[in-house]
């Protein structure tokens, strides 16, 4: 049986500017550039330079009732007396700034703003193709190479089987070959540059090295390793291996050294080199003027932005007109809606600004001693509800702060999030960041003897010995955390 009944609810929802702020305030500075492009080109009514005179800050809400702004193509619900509503004072009058924005003293030079390094270099398939011309190839037969080297990755590997490029020029390319002729091309472009590249396995790139190597005894030795050992070499059984080859500890020692100076990854020196990953564009700066520390926001992909003068003197000719008609009062909703968009826009780039700020003084003041030393040791245990709690920001904006963004200091550039890590209590009670205890593990295990390294039993042992109470679990997890490989695989000979 149907019933009707009345419940109350209390829910809280997001305006559209408000995801749009939060979205804005995770941007980190190296993409905000393309952000405000993009609203631009939506918004005629917003353009970049310096506002001459500002205008006043006003209610989105109040205005909001005016017209529907998350109507489709612009459509607008038009009543006789919408544009009688419109407070055209609130758009054409000027006063001074309030201080919603920042003074140049926030910013690093103005010529710096316009400048973006860009990587002009080859990338690692471009150099394969290049030597594409030296196999002197008819044109269907380039395809099928072309599609080989476009089934390498990044570390120079090639992660399609050979059947599987053949249904691939089929199906996309409409060309027929077979395995036979693929792997044909395949061994060719394994002559390539640089050594080892289009091989599919580790096993296979380090003996595609060693055979390029002058003829000796020593290299028939590592590619016999290689080949027959491989196992027992990535383990680093070497006693096992050296008994098996009847090799001396001098002469297997040579061995080896040729072996671990050969590279696994070919394309790795091209590797990364699109410019969002090339470069880091810090999003803040921090320099120690004289013991006292002076930040700055990076606005090198801020353009100064202003609302359209074309756009407010249309206002002004609504305003001075006698007749007011409907196509009139359609074309003030119109202009209305773009010149709230954008006098939003700008005011969520200021909040923007202020709140990068806010946060990253914040973390400059509960990090001060870092800063100033640059001593990892030095860095207190900081999560980020510390830093909302001196903010009074929400954990969750202080998260999108520190995510993805950068500080130049002059010890190097930092991810905001490397400032945050847990506390780990000392026999004494005192509380210390984990960063510290890594930073202690990584030179205990850095000065080890590399042919007796250090158990984690052992690390955990010298560690409780300096005053750390921690587990061999913890620090097995930290170890990792670090890419510090167990004691069997650091051993050297």
């Amino acid at each position: 049986m149907l019933r009707q009944s009345h419940q109350q609810k209390l829910l809280q929802k997001l305006s559209p500017q408000q995801i749009q702020l939060m979205k804005l305030l995770q941007i980190p500075t190296a993409n905000l550039e393309e952000r405000i492009k993009e609203e631009l080109e939506e918004n005629p009514a917003l353009e970049t330079g310096e506002e001459e005179a500002p205008t006043d800050e006003y209610d989105l809400q109040d205005n909001s009732d005016d017209f529907d702004s998350d109507s489709d193509d612009g459509e607008v619900e038009l009543s006789d007396d919408t544009a009688d509503k419109v407070d055209l004072d609130d758009f054409l009058r000027h006063e001074d700034d309030d201080g919603g924005g920042y003074s140049d003293d926030y910013y690093n030079n103005a010529e710096e703003r316009q400048s973006t390094p860009v990587s002009v270099e080859n990338s690692f398939h471009d150099h394969l193709l290049d030597q594409l011309g030296m196999l002197e190839l008819d044109e269907r037969r380039q395809k099928i190479a072309e599609q080989i080297i476009g089934s390498i990755d990044e570390d120079g590997y090639l992660r399609r089987e050979p059947g599987a490029i053949v249904d691939d020029l089929a199906f996309g390319q409409s060309i027929e070959t077979d395995l036979d002729e693929v792997n044909l091309l395949i061994n060719d472009i394994q002559q390539f540059d640089p050594p080892g590249v289009c091989a599919w396995t580790l096993q296979e790139c380090l003996l595609l090295q060693l055979k390029r190597f002058p003829p000796s005894k020593e290299v028939k030795n590592a590619i016999e390793i290689i080949d027959d050992h491989f196992n027992e070499f990535i383990k680093k059984h070497y006693d096992k291996i050296q008994r098996q080859l009847g090799l001396n500890a001098e002469d297997f020692k040579e061995v080896i050294n040729i072996i671990i100076k050969l590279n696994p990854k070919p394309g790795s020196a091209f590797a990364v080199l699109n410019k969002a990953e090339s470069y880091v564009i810090p999003d803040f700066f921090v320099f120690n003027n004289n013991g006292k520390l002076e930040l700055s926001l990076n606005s090198k992909n801020a353009p100064e932005l202003r609302v359209s003068e074309g756009y407010k003197e249309m206002m002004r000719a609504y305003d001075r007109s006698d007749k007011k008609d409907k196509r009139q009062k359609e074309a003030l909703i119109f202009i209305k809606q773009k010149l709230d968009s954008a006098k939003w826009f700008i005011d969520a780039i200021k909040q923007r600004q202020h709140t990068l700020l806010h946060t990253m003084q914040a973390i400059l003041q509960f990090q001060e001693e870092f800063f100033i030393t640059g001593d990892d040791t030095s860095l207190k245990p900081m999560i980020l509800k510390d830093i909302a709690q001196m903010t009074f920001l929400d954990v969750s904006t202080v998260s999108r702060v520190a995510n993805s963004k950068f500080v130049q200091t002059e010890f190097g550039t930092y991810k905001l999030k490397y400032f945050f890590s847990e506390a780990l209590q000392t026999e004494s009670g005192e509380e210390v960041s984990t960063r510290e205890v890594k930073s202690i593990l990584n030179d205990i295990i850095g000065g080890e003897i590399k042919k007796k390294p250090y158990s984690d039993e052992k690390l955990t042992e010298m560690l409780q010995e300096k005053g750390y109470n921690i587990a061999r679990r913890t620090v097995a997890k930290y170890r990792e955390q670090l890419n510090i490989p167990v004691a069997r695989l650091r051993k050297e000979l």
